[in-house]
Order: C-alpha cells, then sequence, then structure tokens
C-alpha cells in the first residue's frame, strides 16, 4: 500500500504508516476481563478469591500458579515508515508501530523469543513495571543485567506476571525505543472497580521526532540553550497510538498530508476501559476528553481507591487506568486529547514541562459512538484551561493525597537511607550530562553487573557503574533533591514498585498508613522526592530517570540487592553467557557505537 492510497483510508487502514498495527483504527480488538485459562476451584475467575484489596501484590505466594505461559516471537529490525506522515527510518519489532500487544492473566508465565535482525547495534527488550521476582537476568537493562543480542541472535526473555494491570515493553539498548521499538502490555487482574462494560485496551500517547535516535543524542550532549552547536531535542509532533497528522509545509522530509488521526468506538450507556500509557522519549503528558469526567483506577501497576478527574497527567514511563461512562446519543462524536503544553523553553509565563518546536504540541483522536458518522471530524472543544499545562506548578503528578491504593501497606522503618543531590552541567568533554551524587552512570555491555555479583565480585565496581550494595539490609528509604537545571525527572526502579513518601518541597510523609506506590514518580523541576522499598528481591535493580535524553546522559543507579543470596543462592541460566559470548564475538570485529550510558 502507498502512503497515498493509506492516505486516504482515514479511521479504517494504516498498514503503511504503522506496519500492520490496528491500535487507533476501528479494527482494533476490546479485551476481555481475563484470558483463557485455569479458573482454581471453579471460581469465575483464573485468580479465585484474590482481590485489589485482600492480597498483598508483593508475596510471591500469593500470586496464582496459573501453569499457563503466552508465547511470542518478535525480531527487530529497521524499517521507513511515517506515523505522522513523515518518513523516518524506525526501529520496530515484527513491523509494527506500536509493537504487539502482550496480553496474560495474572501469574502466567511470558516468554518472548527476540532475534535482532539488526546489522550495526545490539538490542535488548526491557518489560517495564514486572517485578522479576526470581529471574533478574530477565530486565533486559543491558550492562546491568545482561549483554545486548548481537545481531543475527535471538534471546528468549521468560518472565512471571507478578503483576497486574496496564504496562509497556521497550528497548533499553541507549535510547532505541524513541524509535518506535515499544508497545503495551496487559496483565488481566483484579481492579479496585471491575464495574466497566468494554475494555478497549492501550492509549499509547507520545511525543514524536523526526530523526533518528543517534542524532538526537548527539543534540543532548552538546546542546545549549542558544543552539549552537545544536539544540536540545524538541519533539515534532505528538502520537496517540502511533498516529497523527502533520503539517508538511514545516519539514523537508518526505511527507504526506493528512495521514491519518487513531479512532475510537463508545457504545451508550456503557462504562469504557482505558489504559492509558506515557511511552514518550521526554514529555510530561495532559491527557481529557471533551466534556467527560474520568474515573482514575490504578496507576502503573498499582490499583487504587477511585476518584474522578477531568485531566490526567503522567511522565514518561506511567500509566493510568480510566473509566469513562458513555452518554445517551448515539451520533455523538468528541475528541480525546494530549498535549505536553507550550515549550519548555518559550517566554516567561508561558513555558511548559517539556521541550518541542511549536509546530504540533498535541494530537487528537475521535470518539464515535455506534450511530456517529465516521465520515466527519468531531466539532467538541477541550474546557481545559491552558494556564493547567504551564511550568512549573504543573510539571509533576497529582497530589499524593489523591491516591490511596486498594491494598494497604504501612511505612516501615528503613535501615538503609541514601540521599542524593541530581544535578546536571557540561562535563571535562564539554558534553551536558546528569548528575547523582556528582557521578555520571556508563554502563559495560560486555560486563553486566548482575554477573560480577554472581562471581562475588561486589567490591571491584568503577565509580561510574554506580552500584550501591545494600548488604543484608532490608528497607531502603530513597531522598532525591534536584537543584540546577529546572527539569521533571520521572524516576523509574526496576524490580519493585515504590512507596512514595513525599514529593514536592515539603518532607513530611503524606498518608504513612498506606502512601500511593508506583514504579515511576515525577521529581518536580528543582523539587525534593522521597521513596522507599523493601529489599526483597535478589538482583541488580536500576533507578533512573525515564526521560530517554537524562539515561542517555546518565542519570542513573544501580541496586545491588542480597548479594550474598546473589552469589550463593541464584543460579544464572547458561543462555545468559551465551549472550555474552555472542556479543563478545560480534564486538570483536565492530566497533560498538555507544555514544551514552548505554541505557
Amino acid at each position: 500500500m502507498s502512503l497515498e492510497v493509506a492516505r486516504e483510508c482515514f479511521g479504517l487502514c494504516y498498514s503503511a504508516f504503522t506496519g500492520g498495527s490496528q491500535l487507533g483504527t476501528f479494527n482494533a480488538p476490546t479485551y476481555p476481563k481475563f484470558m483463557d485459562g485455569p479458573h482454581p476451584g471453579g471460581s469465575p475467575t483464573p485468580w479465585g478469591n484474590r482481590n485489589a484489596d485482600n492480597c498483598n501484590p508483593y508475596d510471591i505466594n500469593a500470586i496464582p500458579n496459573t501453569g499457563v505461559t503466552r508465547y511470542y516471537d518478535w525480531t527487530v529490525t529497521n524499517m521507513t515508515m511515517a506515523p505522522d506522515g513523515v518518513e523516518l527510518a524506525m526501529l520496530v519489532a515484527n513491523g509494527a508501530f506500536p509493537g504487539e500487544t502482550i496480553e496474560a492473566n495474572w501469574g502466567d508465565w511470558i516468554e518472548v523469543k527476540v532475534t535482532n535482525g539488526l546489522t550495526v547495534e545490539g538490542t535488548a527488550i526491557h518489560w517495564h513495571g514486572q517485578l522479576q521476582i526470581g529471574t533478574p537476568y530477565m530486565d533486559g537493562t543491558p550492562g546491568v543485567t545482561q549483554c545486548p543480542i548481537a545481531p543475527g541472535k535471538t534471546f528468549v526473555y521468560r518472565f512471571r506476571a507478578s503483576l497486574y494491570g496496564t504496562s509497556w515493553w521497550h528497548g533499553h539498548y541507549s535510547a532505541q525505543y524513541v524509535n518506535g521499538l515499544s508497545g503495551a502490555t496487559i496483565i488481566h487482574g483484579p481492579a479496585s472497580d471491575n464495574n466497566y462494560d468494554i475494555d478497549l485496551g492501550p492509549v499509547l500517547l507520545s511525543d514524536w521526532f523526526h530523526d533518528y535516535e543517534n542524532n538526537l543524542i548527539e543534540d543532548i550532549f552538546y546542546a545549549t540553550p542558544s543552539g549552537i552547536p545544536h539544540f536540545p531535542p524538541q519533539s515534532d509532533n505528538m502520537l496517540i497510538n502511533g498516529k497523527n497528522n502533520y503539517p508538511c509545509q514545516n519539514t523537508t522530509l518526505p511527507c504526506t498530508p493528512n495521514a491519518g488521526l487513531a479512532t475510537f468506538k463508545f457504545e451508550t450507556g456503557k462504562t469504557h476501559r482505558l489504559r492509558l500509557i506515557n511511552h514518550a522519549a521526554e514529555a510530561l503528558l495532559f491527557f481529557s476528553i471533551d466534556g467527560y469526567t474520568m474515573t482514575v483506577i490504578a496507576n502503573d501497576f498499582v490499583p487504587i481507591e477511585p476518584y474522578e478527574t477531568d485531566l490526567v497527567q503522567m511522565g514518561v514511563g506511567q500509566r493510568t487506568d480510566v473509566l469513562v461512562k458513555g452518554k445517551d446519543n448515539a451520533q455523538e462524536s468528541v475528541y480525546m486529547r494530549v498535549t505536553e503544553g507550550p515549550s519548555g523553553i518559550g517566554p516567561a509565563g508561558q513555558t511548559g514541562c517539556s521541550l518541542n518546536t511549536g509546530v504540533s504540541i498535541a494530537a487528537k483522536a475521535p470518539i464515535y459512538y455506534q450511530a456517529a458518522d465516521t465520515t466527519l471530524l468531531p466539532n467538541s472543544t477541550s474546557a481545559i484551561n491552558g494556564s493547567r499545562y504551564l511550568f512549573p506548578q504543573n510539571c509533576g503528578n497529582t497530589p499524593l493525597s489523591t491516591t490511596t491504593p486498594s491494598y494497604a501497606m504501612a511505612v516501615k522503618q528503613p535501615d538503609k537511607v541514601l540521599p542524593f543531590l541530581m544535578t546536571g552541567n557540561y562535563n571535562g568533554t564539554g558534553a551536558f550530562v546528569w548528575y547523582m551524587n556528582n557521578i555520571t552512570f556508563f554502563g559495560d555491555y560486555n560486563d553486566p553487573i548482575l554477573y560480577e555479583a554472581k562471581l562475588g565480585n561486589t567490591d571491584n565496581f568503577t565509580t561510574q557503574r554506580q552500584v550501591y550494595d545494600m548488604g543484608n539490609s532490608t528497607v531502603l528509604r530513597l531522598i532525591l533533591t534536584s537543584v540546577g537545571f529546572p527539569a521533571s525527572h520521572p524516576m523509574h526502579i526496576h524490580g519493585h514498585n515504590m512507596q512514595i513518601l513525599a514529593e514536592g518541597v515539603g518532607t513530611t510523609i503524606v498518608n504513612p498508613s498506606n502512601p500511593m506506590r508506583r514504579d515511576t514518580q515525577i521529581i518536580r523541576p528543582n523539587g525534593y522526592l522521597v521513596v522507599q522499598i523493601e529489599l526483597n528481591n535478589p538482583g541488580v535493580w536500576a533507578f533512573h530517570c525515564h526521560v530517554a535524553w537524562h539515561i542517555s546522559e546518565g542519570m542513573n543507579i544501580n541496586i545491588l540487592e542480597q548479594p550474598a543470596g546473589i552469589e550463593k543462592e541464584m543460579e544464572l541460566p547458561y543462555v545468559m553467557a551465551q549472550t555474552c559470548r555472542d556479543w563478545a564475538d560480534w564486538t570483536g570485529g565492530h566497533v560498538v557505537p555507544q555514544i551514552d550510558s548505554g541505557l
């Protein structure tokens, strides 16, 4: 199908743009409340009598033992595609953007065979939010938990769906996901509000750049506000489920006008579940539906006590599940919207929380009811006041007091406290980098930290590896203070959910009997964040800013958890060492273009 032909298929066919992904089209699937699988004791659900209120989701013995494995088989390749009409070189799995949605029941095993079809670089896939209990080597972080998958080689990831809800998967080798290597994950399980009729599935929200990730990374290291030699990367567009239009007069690249918007179906009187996912490179995103309120039922993999809002704010890596009640007019059509607001380098008093060119800072997607005329675009307008997108007061998540996890967990007394000062500056080579306690992380693809821990070599890491050995500690509190360059940092923890104790400018713990939990939380510009994790998952876990540019510039630490257990009790599958041998063989004859931290 040519791009010209695809342009005429508004709302129906996008294969030339998205490589066959049906997300955001009238052919998109809806999702059941659970997949086929065993029902313990004849229970109506695969998780038996477990619900969001009565079951500790972090107790490995409480995870349903379904005995079921869900299989996927992907090949990562380069393709030329045009999600918004502008043709770009992209990185995709099985030729699709967004990539295939992983779907499983809580407690299932997930097995993904990944073949690296690239010719000049490695790859690795991270399963965002999965705890990887007992399988830390499947976390997909090259240089931390594995060697990259060498060109032409295959690696099989196998891990258990230990949490439930909405998440995503993405390339974690440098900034590969920025060019398309990402997709949604749905793990069916209990909900804090199960009274919905239709699960519309993933609503993937993203900024979009008309350049390849290697060029963008170069820009971040040598950017200055004056643009000499480079401006920092500024997004060109926004996407909903990989789709939007772009005004072609603003680019010199091959461009097809009116590439097509994502579309969705509503039914009158029905309640719809939308699984919002921020898979952007940099943008803090604001989501709304014209004239509607939404009921929030989950943040990340954590069911929460439902509350209503007209605007959802999400940093990179965050997810929010919402319920939306359909209205009574079967002929109605309205827009859903996502925006990053005005550019963060705009005029004083009119700046936003993210960087963009100002050409296209929002995306719309029509929602059509069953009798609506789908050949016409909606004429709805947004009631959201533009001041709600502005810097600095809106550059964070909703207040901690708004969110209460369904399963209550009180704050424990930590036996380990680590304070971190987060700063950004130009290093001795003239490159702009981010520091955590004056250190910039830089990974070694050929020597994963987890493997050294298995060998007992926990005292020989270079400073740049940023390894923090927790020894026998059981509860870790992290105190983060961001100063200097005024940027938001959505901080993501691997292998855990964090209790979010305090954020903003104060240090008082919010709701100590049951604070908010999630795996990604924004620290505001020049802000303060206190989080806590229980050290009950042996492994090496990255803790980093999920802005692609910031992690490339080194904003990461690695938590070495229960090192004695790793050395004496953990058995690494033989395939892990073989993957490193394959990588070593390939790098022996090729120059690895690692121009950033590696993550």
